[in-house]
């Protein structure tokens, strides 16, 4: 039954000003030329491989940027450009912030529970607060408007607010989220158990991270398990081992992924070990699915003598969809960086060899624009598990089909600079030009109007 992914569309301001840290590719790549244009397009087509393996497409378009609503909280005032201007003079760091097109690594927007695991039987979405980093901390409001207009029968949907920015409730979205299921198939009708990962917990006793912050709050998952209802038997709770946060593992689909019935995990990736966590995920499964033995989960262990951390985070291995076909079969969905890099390519053949899991094959996409920014194939998209009446009450005008993208590709043409650097962001035209898209945007998607400049 229907799994819908909703990606994100790269915005026209995507540009390498090395805002997260933490994140080893954003760093190193910060004030290099980066190519809006070829970056949404290599996003877009991206989506439509997806799509053409008959699994249900949909998009979420860029938010506002620069973003301006902030500049004037922040003190800035007069005319909009005149806001970004004076900006661009006094804080060249600020305006970047509010200029990032981080938005369209769609893992981040939301934690999503399929009416099936609900207690309610309706499907619960929490937009995450983002509020570890501040370039990221202003897109929630944006997000819970575009969620309510794609999502807005509550007869099926909820839209819960994100949690509060303060306290121990940093909350990254479905980053730390995997749901998993005792076959192969990650529908809206199969239960599963929704295994959340976190950085952090309160008890100052539990190591931490040295280097590089922790985003995920332990406070955080447990507040949206129970928000949406979920049963207790059916949330597994495992930390990150801080050690991979500090080699750029920012969150948790960096070093782990998985879909139904597979788990594919670094052996680094959580305090304690896989060993420990396959356990608990084995005892959480069969209480969840009233099965005493037997359930169907495969654990997928990649050694760190065969993939080092460095170089998962390097080619993002675990940063790829895996996702299940209609014939029942799984392909991981990995970018072009594994198939280049030898010990990668060795490891992706080794698991599509393997008899004892359902992954079939490989399909690798070039999304180098977004790579070399932090995020790979799994950023770029929202996973929400439907069945197919709910597939049938959203809103329709988000979903990929032929003649719609043919439209987005042409918006991106028309609208999208080929090249764009830190310092021209400064140009008043661009956030003018901006609008001017995202209102088309809108416009084509039916989304209604959730932008802060179209609300007045």
């Amino acid at each position: 039954m229907p799994e819908l992914n909703l990606d994100g569309i790269v915005g026209p301001t995507h540009n390498y000003a090395g805002l997260s840290l933490g994140n080893v590719a954003s760093s190193l790549n910060q004030g290099a030329v980066s190519q809006p244009r070829r970056a949404a397009r290599q996003g877009l087509e991206k989506m439509a491989a997806v799509a053409a393996l008959g699994i249900p497409q949909g998009y979420l378009p860029p938010h506002e940027r620069p973003h301006v609503p902030t500049l004037r909280r922040l003190g800035f005032s007069g005319t909009d450009e005149a806001v970004v201007q004076r900006a661009a003079r006094e804080d060249p760091s600020l305006l970047a912030c509010v200029s990032s097109a981080s938005a369209m690594w769609a893992a981040n927007a939301a934690t999503v529970t399929p009416s099936i695991d609900a207690e309610d039987r309706r499907v619960h979405f929490t937009p995450a607060n983002l509020r570890s980093m501040f370039h990221r901390s202003i897109e929630p409001p944006t997000t819970t408007r575009m969620l309510e207009s794609i999502f807005a029968d509550e007869s099926c949907f909820v839209v819960h607010a994100p949690l509060p920015p303060t306290g121990p409730y940093g909350d990254e979205g479905a980053a730390n989220h995997t749901r998993l299921t005792n076959d192969v198939s990650n529908g809206g009708d199969t239960p599963g158990v929704q295994f959340f990962v976190h950085g952090v917990t309160t008890d100052a006793a539990l190591p931490r991270p040295r280097h590089f912050p922790a985003r995920q709050d332990l406070s955080a998952s447990l507040a949206i398990a129970r928000s949406h209802g979920i049963a207790g038997g059916r949330v597994v709770h495992a930390q990150q081992n801080p050690d991979v946060i500090d080699q750029g593992v920012f969150h948790n689909d960096v070093i782990s992924v998985g879909n139904g019935s597979l788990l594919l995990v670094h052996e680094d990736a959580f305090v304690g070990g896989v060993s420990a966590v396959e356990s608990a995920l084995h005892r959480a499964l069969e209480a969840a699915l009233g099965t005493s033995s037997g359930c169907g989960l495969v654990v997928a262990r990649v050694r760190r003598d065969e993939l080092s951390v460095v170089d998962a985070v390097k080619t993002y291995l675990f940063n790829s969809q895996l996702l299940t076909l209609p014939d029942g079969s799984m392909v991981l969905v990995a970018p072009h960086e594994c198939q280049e890099h030898a010990p990668t390519r060795a490891v992706i053949d080794r698991l599509i060899a393997d008899p004892s899991n359902p992954l079939a094959r490989a399909i690798m996409l070039d999304v180098r624009e977004s790579m070399r920014n932090g995020g790979g194939p799994a950023c770029l998209r929202l996973r929400v598990p439907l069945t197919e009446h709910e597939l049938s009450r959203m809103n329709a005008g988000v979903r990929l089909t032929a003649e719609r993208h043919a439209r987005v590709l042409d918006w991106v043409d028309r609208h999208y600079p080929e090249t764009l650097t830190p310092s021209e962001l400064a140009d008043p035209q661009l956030l003018r030009r901006g609008r001017d898209a995202l209102d088309e945007l809108t416009q084509l998607l039916t989304l209604g109007p959730i932008y802060d400049f179209q609300r007045g």
